[in-house]
């Protein structure tokens, strides 16, 4: 059990043990409960670890009570097959070793002879390709070696390429060497105290680092760089030589998982998902709060669209650490900028050029941090006004939204003026919501009547002609954004 348990730390997934005969499964289950006891449970919705067999009233001892009818097994299935289901392990004689697909499986104990096709039917169990699993595990108690390397020869021998192996002093090597490169990366900061000290200097010290590791020179590189490592690791966390540097490892993977807590929630890690990348810290006290959770230290206990408000933005700008401060405004305007693309196409767009514009000059290192940083909060600032123009305006948020993509030409704005604009704008709400069907934009049928009202009311209201044609295209364009949402609102 504490080979499964190593193995979790560095590779969260599930695990099969295979054994001679019906027997066995369940005698080794009694024993694994013995030491786990919390792994049991009555219920087939319930508990860590289960046994799949069948058994009949006939058969004497534990084996009844491991029975399971095919909708059982069902059941099981589906919960092995579920990353975030507490079912981690099961134990088969017969059962699932062919034609059972579960992707996160990672982990498989062998405890009964077998050979060539039924071997690599057992063994392809667990190498399916799944999120950041980074290969399978065969542990063999019975010398199953000889017989691996023939069914290894025969697939080689019909076709099959690639190596399917990696010896373990080789993955060790190639862990070292992965480790060297981050250890490089990281050496302008003095992490080295983070071993020796109390558990609240560790934290500070593991947000000095995070922040040290947000520079845009070093983060690409870093995370590239540890990328690398934690497969390396992935594959042979059990093994005394790594298990030796896990506390160095857990460091910068904790590292990784700030930054990646950071990115865009689009493209972040869920907290069950950190928490699996940093599970390894040595310091059982950190597992929950190792990962920087900057918004609280921003005062911020649920971020959202709602912070980016004077008193926050002042918040952020007395931030310590100031790439971390950068990666926070980049997260929370890019979640508001995807949020915005939903309502308004015409201000998300130009948001997200203002914005990749800043960071690109920041990367390339034409601005400083500090300039960076005013950029995104005036940024901020704009977000901010831009909600209040609408209510200064009189314009509920999609009248708003067309009535920016009719103001895109300078020149309407000044023939027409604002509040011919807005009425025009208010006006196409209205139609729209009366004219477009759930599949508007699919039929061009309806899409070109669509396409002629919009026409006929920019006419009306004496839009500028020379640039109808664009501001058509760009106003379909924002009402299937519209009718999108209406749908939504609907179902």
């Amino acid at each position: 059990m504490t080979h499964f348990e190593q193995r979790q730390t560095a590779n969260r997934g599930k695990g099969m043990v295979v054994t001679l005969s019906r027997k066995i499964a369940a005698n080794l289950y009694d024993q694994i409960i013995h030491l786990r006891p919390d792994w049991h449970s009555d219920d087939l919705n319930n508990g860590k670890l289960k046994v799949v067999m069948t058994a009949s009233a006939a058969d004497a001892g534990n084996l009844p009570q491991h029975h399971t009818t095919k909708r059982d097994r069902q059941i099981l299935a589906q919960r092995l097959k579920d990353p975030d289901n507490e079912l981690e392990l099961v134990i088969v004689c017969d059962m699932w070793l062919t034609g059972f697909d579960a992707p996160c499986l990672h982990t498989m104990y062998i405890d009964k002879p077998m050979k060539g096709h039924n071997l690599m039917q057992a063994i392809a169990r667990i190498n399916r390709v799944y999120f950041e699993k980074q290969g399978g595990l065969i542990v063999g108690y019975l010398g199953i070696a000889h017989e691996l390397k023939q069914a290894l020869n025969f697939y080689s021998n019909s076709g099959g390429k690639g190596k399917l192996t990696l010896d373990q002093d080789v993955a060790i090597g190639l862990m070292l060497k992965q480790l060297e490169v981050v250890e490089g990366i990281m050496a302008g900061f003095d992490y080295q105290p983070y071993f020796t000290t109390s558990t609240g200097n560790k934290l500070s010290l593991l947000k000095a680092a995070t922040n040290y590791a947000a520079n845009p020179q070093i983060k690409e590189r870093f995370r590239d760089a540890i990328a690398s490592l934690s497969k390396a690791y992935a594959l042979i966390a059990h093994h005394p030589e790594a298990q030796q540097r896990a506390e160095e490892i857990s460091f910068f993977q904790a590292i990784q998982a700030s930054l990646r807590k950071l990115e865009p929630s689009n493209g972040g890690l869920s907290n069950t998902e950190i928490e699996t990348a940093i599970r390894q810290v040595v310091d059982q006290a950190l597992v929950s709060d190792t990962v920087i959770n900057i918004f609280e230290e921003a005062g911020i206990n649920n971020p959202g669209i709602s912070v980016i408000s004077d008193e926050f933005l002042a918040e952020v700008e007395g931030m310590e650490h100031k790439n971390l401060a950068v990666e926070l405004l980049k997260r929370l305007l890019k979640d508001e900028i995807k949020a915005q693309s939903r309502t308004n196409l015409v201000r998300s767009r130009k948001l997200a050029e203002l914005l990749e514009d800043a960071l690109n000059r920041y990367k390339n290192q034409v601005i400083s941090v500090t300039d960076v940083m005013q950029e995104l909060i005036d940024l901020g600032k704009d977000i901010q006004a831009a909600h209040q123009r609408g209510e200064e305006l009189g314009l509920e948020p999609y009248e708003l939204a067309f009535y920016d993509a009719l103001a895109q030409n300078n020149s309407a704005r000044d023939v027409m003026g604002q509040e011919q604009l807005r009425e025009l704008a208010i006006v196409l709400v209205a139609r729209v919501r009366q004219n477009a069907s759930i599949d508007w934009n699919l039929k061009e049928s309806v899409r070109a009547r669509m396409k002629v009202m919009v026409k006929r009311l920019l006419r009306k209201y004496g839009y500028p002609p020379d640039m109808q044609a664009m501001a058509i295209e760009l106003v379909l364009e924002q009402a299937k954004v519209f009718t999108e949402f209406e749908v939504e609102q609907l179902v």
